[in-house]
């Protein structure tokens, strides 16, 4: 062999050689780069989630749920996370720890099709708070905060669920501002004009200066003080039903608003809101729930109970009573879960039999 054609070799080996060491350089400065952005995305959502207020006196073991449920249904509730939302009215203060639970709501979620169902429990539902005390339903949250709220959901309701959120009454105000205003499918004339009083109260609570609307319509376009004004409406033909389906409509226009929105809004959105929030999920279960959020799909919504009544019992004031519980929460199984198949525990029967007995409302005397 010649030397020019070693040399021709010996040149080619050594710039193979320096585009080996070359490629692996740069394979490292990739890797490199994707860990800094890997540890910088870590700490980003860390920073964020760390605003919302964790509740560290939260005990699950003291989380109660009922015997007796089948374990054909036991397994049907495991398929779904379901998670207790509170929305408490302390607007002078801002305590998430206790006060009356002006919104309460069971969300489930299909692990696998993530699609998302809310069901509103009707805040003066006559249900055992605890302790065989019968009362409306938003007081559990008072007596003995998120461990006997989700309790009472649980006895009631034959529910099993040890996770819960709480949201401040500004958050609403706060969140659809930031997303630049929500739409309502329908406003009545009689709902725009209601909503004046706590507009009031809501501009001078949260400083804001909203306007009044000019008078009910289609697919309306509303600001943060708006929003929550109309999700507030009570005395309204329908009454505190037709407020959790208002307080339902404002909650799923959010959702399709922030599932749209960029990255700058998100980002405001969690700056300004998770200070106003609580909860008892740990910053993983967080970051597991977060990274799912843009496949979840709302689905229907409803309250309840589906079959009720309205009566005044003494200092206990005026109730809705469900007609009866038994009948209502096989219902409420076959559409959270469509467990056709449930069949209510001892406890729901039991607390079913006291409520018609302290009502003397019957199963088919609803509406």
């Amino acid at each position: 062999m010649s030397k020019t054609v070693q040399g021709r070799n010996g040149a080619h080996s050594k710039a193979s050689k320096r585009r080996k060491k070359q490629k692996n350089r740069l394979i490292i400065v990739v890797i490199e780069i994707l860990v800094l952005l890997i540890l910088a995305a870590v700490l980003f959502v860390t920073v964020k989630l760390s605003k919302i207020q964790k509740d560290t006196s939260f005990n699950k073991e003291d989380i109660e749920v009922n015997e007796g449920l089948s374990s054909e249904s036991q397994e049907i509730m495991a398929g779904y996370t379901t998670i207790a939302l509170f929305g408490l009215d302390n607007r002078s203060n801002g305590n998430l720890s206790k006060g009356n639970s002006d919104v309460i709501m069971i969300a489930s979620i299909n692990n696998d099709t993530h699609a998302v169902k809310l069901v509103s429990v009707y805040r003066d539902s006559y249900l055992d708070i605890g302790g065989g005390t019968f009362k409306k339903c938003n007081s559990a949250y008072a007596k003995g905060g998120p461990e006997q709220a989700i309790t009472m959901l649980n006895k009631n309701l034959d529910m099993d669920i040890t996770d819960y959120v709480t949201v401040d009454f500004n958050a609403v105000v706060e969140c659809v501002d930031l997303l630049g205003g929500v739409t309502i499918p329908e406003v009545s004339d009689e709902e725009a004009v209601l909503m004046h009083g706590y507009m009031d109260e809501i501009n001078k609570l949260t400083k804001n200066n909203s306007k009044y609307l000019s008078g009910g319509g289609t697919n309306v376009e509303m600001d943060g003080v708006q929003a929550c004004a109309y999700a507030r409406i009570r005395y309204t033909t329908g009454d505190d039903y037709k407020r959790t389906e208002r307080q339902r409509t404002v909650l799923t226009a959010m959702v399709q608003k922030a599932q749209k929105a960029n990255l700058t809004t998100i980002n405001s959105l969690i700056d300004e809101l998770f200070g106003d929030i609580k909860t008892s999920f740990s910053n993983t279960e967080l970051i597991s729930l977060a990274a799912k959020v843009f496949n979840y799909s709302l689905g229907e919504t409803i309250g309840f109970p589906f079959e009720k009544n309205t009566t005044t019992l003494g200092n206990k004031g005026s109730v809705v009573v469900p007609c009866d519980l038994e009948s209502n929460v096989k219902q409420l199984h076959v559409f959270l879960y469509d467990d056709n198949e449930y069949a209510p525990t001892d406890t729901v029967k039991n607390n079913s039999a006291q409520i018609v007995n302290d009502t003397g409302f019957h199963q088919g005397e609803g509406y």
